[in-house]
C-alpha cells in the first residue's frame, strides 16, 4: 500500500466510523429479522418457536387470498397510496411555483417555515388534532359547514369521506418538505433562458409554461418514478391513528390488516404471509422504479 492510499484511508476512517451505527442498526432491524419469514410457511405457535412449529407450506397464503376482505384491503391500499402520490406531486409543484414568484425574502421564508412545520409532527399528535377539528358535533370544520347552511360531515366515520380525508391530511402534512425539493430544482434553471423568453415577448405565464416547468421536469420525473416503490405503503401511522371499524370497508390497508391479524388475533403465520406478499410486490416495484429513474431521469440508485 502506497503512502498516498494509506493517508487517504486514514482521512476516510472517521467517515466509516460515522457510518457504523447506521450499518449495525440496518443489520439488526432489517436483515436479521428476515429469518422470521419462515413463519409464513408454518402454523406458528410462540411456545414452540420457529424450529418446532408445524410446517404447512403455502396454506397461509391460500387462506389469506381466499378471505373476502383481502381484495378490498388490497384495493384500499393501492387507491389511497396512488391518490397520495398524485396529490403529493401536484400540490408541492404548484406551491413551489407560487413561492418562486414571491419577491419579499422574509415573507417567503416565513411561508416556507409555516408549511414545513407539520412535517415534523408525528401522526399521534396530528391524529388528535384532526379528530378534534373534524368532529361532526364540535369541530371547527363542521362549524363552518353548518354556518354555510350544509349538513355536518363525519369525515373520520363516513366510509365515503374517509379515504379522501386521509389523502388531504397527508398532503397537508408532507407537501412542505417536497416543496423544498422543487424550489431547489427551480434554482438550477439557467436564468438566461428567462432573459431569452422576455426578449421573445413571453409573459410570466408563458415563461412558467415553456421554461420553468420543462426545467423542473427531470426532478418531477425522478420523484414520480421513485414513489412507485411505496405504492403498497399507504401510511400505517396515519391510518392507525384515524380509522375505526366504521370505515374498515374503505380505510383498511395492508399494514393495519396485518396488525389486526398478527397482534390482535394472534394469527402470526397468516400475518407474516401477508407481510411477505407485500414485500415481494414492493421489491418488484422498487426495481421497476430504479429502471425508470435511470431511463427517464438519468438517476441510478444501485
Amino acid at each position: 500500500m502506497t503512502s498516498t492510499s494509506r493517508s487517504k484511508r486514514l482521512r476516510e476512517l472517521p467517515l466509516h466510523i460515522m457510518l457504523l451505527p447506521g450499518v449495525l442498526l440496518t443489520i439488526v432491524f432489517s436483515y436479521i429479522p428476515i429469518a422470521g419469514v419462515v413463519i409464513a410457511f408454518q402454523k406458528f405457535v410462540p411456545a414452540k418457536g420457529i424450529f418446532e412449529s408445524k410446517w404447512i407450506g403455502l396454506d397461509n397464503f391460500a387462506y389469506v387470498f381466499n378471505l373476502p376482505s383481502f381484495t378490498n384491503v388490497l384495493w384500499n391500499t393501492v387507491f389511497i397510496s396512488v391518490m397520495k402520490i398524485i396529490a403529493g406531486l401536484i400540490v408541492p409543484i404548484i406551491v413551489a411555483l407560487l413561492l418562486n414568484e414571491v419577491v419579499g425574502k422574509y415573507f417567503k421564508r416565513t411561508i416556507q417555515t409555516i408549511i414545513y412545520f407539520p412535517y415534523f409532527l408525528s401522526w399521534v399528535i396530528l391524529g388528535g388534532i384532526l379528530i378534534d377539528i373534524l368532529s361532526p358535533s364540535s369541530g371547527i370544520v363542521n362549524d363552518v359547514i353548518k354556518w354555510l347552511g350544509f349538513e355536518p360531515v363525519f369525515f373520520l366515520g363516513d366510509e365515503k369521506w374517509f379515504p379522501f380525508t386521509l389523502v388531504i391530511s397527508d398532503t397537508w402534512k408532507e407537501f412542505g418538505y417536497s416543496t423544498i425539493v422543487y424550489l431547489a430544482a427551480l434554482t438550477a434553471i439557467d436564468q438566461h433562458l428567462y432573459e431569452a423568453a422576455i426578449v421573445d415577448g413571453a409573459n410570466r405565464w408563458k415563461q412558467t409554461w415553456h421554461v420553468t416547468l420543462p426545467g423542473m421536469m427531470p426532478i418531477v420525473m425522478l420523484m414520480t418514478v421513485l414513489s412507485l416503490g411505496s405504492v403498497l405503503n399507504a401510511g400505517f401511522d396515519q391510518v392507525f391513528n384515524l380509522y375505526s371499524p366504521m370505515v374498515y370497508s374503505t380505510g383498511d390497508i395492508i399494514d393495519t390488516f396485518v396488525y389486526r391479524l398478527g397482534l390482535l388475533q394472534a394469527q402470526y403465520g397468516v400475518a407474516t404471509a401477508v407481510g411477505l406478499f407485500k414485500s415481494v410486490i414492493a421489491f418488484g416495484l422498487i426495481v421497476l422504479s430504479n429502471f425508470l429513474a435511470n431511463r427517464y431521469a438519468g438517476y441510478r440508485i444501485f
